[in-house]
């Protein structure tokens, strides 16, 4: 049996971390990742004690903000970046693997937090509809390196 490169468990990971997510429109983990070593792990949703949407609003999911996002849930690499944060973990130098490419905003606090690398694994420009990989383009631009995941994804029994 060969072994599995870090790059495709921390993927597996993420794409598993999804599975716990409450939002109804759309699944999303993450895995923020260090040395071969886990940081901090994340998925969208909601603040911890606030609601689940998909049990409040099991059929239209949360109230949408002027773009089409959820107004209340935190975006899975949020998620992630503010446990660490929290537990005092230094994310500098860290990768944060994501079941899908980050947003513009979350683009931001990827840099502004000093994680040097994102591995992604769908496209939010495909999710949302539009031409640029705003995130992803903000990402490069200013010296974060951004990738779509090209591993195998052997171990993840059912995607979403």
């Amino acid at each position: 049996m060969s072994r599995p490169a870090f790059d495709d468990i921390f993927m597996e990971l993420a794409v598993n971390l999804a599975k716990r997510s409450h939002c109804v429109k759309r699944h999303v983990g993450a895995v923020l990742a260090k040395d071969t070593r886990i940081i901090s792990i994340g998925y969208n949703g909601p603040p911890a004690g606030t609601h689940n949407c998909d049990e409040e609003w099991p059929e239209t999911g949360c109230a949408r903000d002027r773009k089409g996002s959820c107004s209340l849930a935190l975006h899975a690499e949020q998620n992630a970046i503010i446990y660490a944060v929290k537990n005092n973990a230094n994310v500098e130098g860290a990768t944060l693997y994501v079941t899908l490419a980050p947003c513009l905003a979350c683009a931001r606090i990827i840099y502004a937090t000093g994680i040097s690398k994102v591995v992604y694994l769908n496209s939010y420009a495909e999710y949302k509809g539009i031409e640029l990989e705003e995130g992803v383009e903000f990402l490069l631009r200013f010296g974060v390196a951004a990738e779509r995941f090209q591993g195998n994804l052997s171990n993840v029994t059912h995607m979403m």
